[in-house]
């Protein structure tokens, strides 16, 4: 039913076909696990579903919010129309962060890896000012 890729970063998971009452505990297993795992981001795939009922919806919504008690991210990514409504009817997209495809994902990680950066950077600067003010205050007193 599911892939799974995993690396240091995040986990991909990549359901497919009906996720349904039939199969949404393994599903929901499947995103508990993840969510939990070390990986600080857990991307679904929603590529090859091809129906989600309320199980697998509450599947989706249960591994959301064990994500934000965790600190972690969850997204969601190439959700096709006939299920995007389910989401937007329910108004549950506005709780899931919704990409259009894996590409995007990537564009979201790599600007916050930048904007990580250049806060890092910012914070040395700032360091490196409070040390040469707290040396010339020292200076002066001395």
């Amino acid at each position: 039913m599911s892939l799974a890729i995993m690396d240091a970063q995040m986990t991909i998971i990549q359901p497919s076909g009906h996720i349904n009452a039939s199969n949404a505990v393994d599903f929901q297993r499947q995103l508990t696990t993840a969510v939990a795992s070390k990986q600080q981001a857990v991307l679904v795939d929603m590529n090859r579903v091809e129906s989600l009922d309320s199980a697998g919806l509450m599947a989706l919504v249960s591994a959301l919010s064990l994500a934000q008690s965790l600190k972690r991210r969850l997204t969601l990514c190439s959700v096709a129309p006939s299920i995007r409504i389910i989401f937007e009817l329910t108004q549950l997209d506005r709780a899931f962060e919704i990409l259009e495809n894996r590409d995007a994902y990537m564009a979201t990680i790599e600007q916050s890896v930048s904007v990580q950066t250049i806060e890092d950077e910012n914070s040395t600067t700032a360091l490196e000012k409070v040390a040469i003010r707290t040396t010339k205050a020292v200076s002066l007193v001395a």
